[in-house]
């Protein structure tokens, strides 16, 4: 494992990284670290494969009227769930 500093503050910009929106130069930085952070390459792995999972489920879900209800209840935002359409 990296100095612990090193991998905190590349965690930080783990998210653009993976979405490919961040700077080459920050890209390369990532990669560097990651080829000798076996710990830090965990984190990427298994951050991308909740995304995939994620996007993989997202359209499958449908939460109950009910259960949608109840939520936005206890939330105490009853008018807002009242004038969205429901969740798919």
């Amino acid at each position: 494992m990296m100095d612990q500093k090193t991998c905190h503050a590349l965690l930080g910009s783990l998210s653009d990284y993976i979405d490919g929106v961040a700077e080459d130069e920050l890209c390369a930085e990532i990669e560097r670290h990651l080829a000798s952070c076996e710990d830090c390459r965990i984190v990427v792995d298994t951050l991308r494969k909740t995304i995939t999972l994620y996007k993989a489920s997202a359209g499958q879900i449908q939460v109950p009227e009910e259960v949608r209800l109840h939520l936005f209840e206890r939330l105490n935002l009853e008018g807002f769930a009242q004038s969205e359409a429901p969740i798919d």
